[in-house]
């Protein structure tokens, strides 16, 4: 009897059960990164022009940043199957399963999310005109580009979702790669309407771009994506992390030297604000600071992991694995607030 109720236990808490710590420090590291950025932010109003409603200033980096986050669970989730190699654990289905649910779920989040960015980015366009109409939002999808692109964003993402839900119920037969590259596709839009549209150096400040946004959706998405939905399957863990390991690596090579030369780029076309001592007396500059520092704390707490953690992973020994990933995963919770609020902060 006693070895019965043993097992009823264990299997109540499921090894294969999600853990929330990892969604909950990213979204509060996130929030926090958008107050900080915000109050880095904050301009006194200038006397003749309209100023943008509070609930739309502070409203747009919180929805850009919930579409960031919705963007990295998605192609987190999505990604997981593709890290477990051929050799997939048989203790592994549940683990699919719940990726393939978490895929349709935060696709579904990001496709609102850009939907709700699309509404308030509207609403800044005519500040002081009262509540908005559809004839608004259809000229201003019309007139302006990141309409536009958020139009095609929230149709990639609902693509997405409707391509991991048939995957749930097909498996294999819907190919992880189909899922992902609907993911991919939608990360592509938005960069061009930002900062970078506005370079001399405007084509490759957009590919630059694009490499940072899916190097780091990738690599946060799929550490995300491991600790939360394969905390304690160690044969998954011991398959999939060497290969995330090497993504990582990959991913952060190519975020750190696109992160800089966008900022650099910044600067230099700029005809006024040099990048000395522009990057610390600006709020772009000190934003762009704030990144690359959550990025050296990051990269450090990854070192850490993989030649300190990983060989008792592959082992299947216990690690503190789980509790450095909460804490890396906060550090680039932060980095997106602050990156929601850059996105739309310009350079003066």
């Amino acid at each position: 009897m006693r070895r019965l109720r043993g097992v009823s236990r264990s299997a109540t808490v499921s090894p294969s059960s999600p853990r929330l710590a990892p969604l909950i420090a990213v979204i509060t590291a996130a929030l926090s990164g958008v107050l900080a950025g915000l109050a880095l932010t904050t301009t006194t109003p200038v006397a003749g022009i309209a100023e943008v409603d509070t609930a739309v200033r502070v409203g747009l980096p919180l929805a850009r940043a919930a579409l960031d986050l919705a963007a990295v669970a998605a192609i987190g989730c999505a990604i997981l199957p593709l890290l477990a190699g051929d050799r997939v654990p048989s203790s592994s289905a549940r683990v699919f399963a719940q990726a393939r649910l978490g895929v349709a779920m935060s696709a579904l989040v990001w496709a609102v999310a850009a939907l709700a960015s699309l509404v308030l980015q509207a609403a800044e366009y005519r500040p002081g005109r009262g509540a908005l109409s559809f004839a608004d939002l259809r000229s201003y999808v019309e007139t302006v580009a990141a309409g536009k692109a958020l139009l095609v964003v929230a149709g990639f993402a609902l693509t997405q979702a409707l391509l991991a839900l048939a995957a749930a119920r097909l498996g294999h037969r819907v190919p992880p790669e189909l899922v992902v590259g609907a993911g991919l596709f939608a990360l592509l839009p938005l960069p061009v309407t930002g900062h970078a549209g506005d370079s001399h150096f405007a084509e490759y400040a957009m590919l630059l771009l694009e490499l940072h946004i899916v190097s780091v959706v990738a690599w946060t998405g799929g550490l995300g994506a491991l600790i939360a939905l394969a905390p304690r399957n160690r044969s998954l863990l011991a398959t999939a992390l060497p290969r995330f390991s090497r993504l990582a690596t990959a991913c952060l090579a190519v975020a750190a030297a696109t992160g800089v030369l966008n900022g650099v780029v910044e600067f230099v076309q700029h005809p006024t604000v040099a990048l000395w001592p522009g990057l610390f007396t600006t709020a772009y500059g000190q934003l762009l600071l704030g990144k690359v520092v959550a990025l050296a704390v990051v990269a450090a707490l990854g070192g850490y992991t993989r030649w300190k953690l990983m060989p008792g992973v592959v082992r299947h020994k216990r690690t503190a694995l789980a509790a450095f990933s909460v804490v890396e995963l906060s550090v680039m919770g932060l980095a997106y607030g602050l990156a929601a609020v850059l996105s739309r902060t310009p350079l003066v």
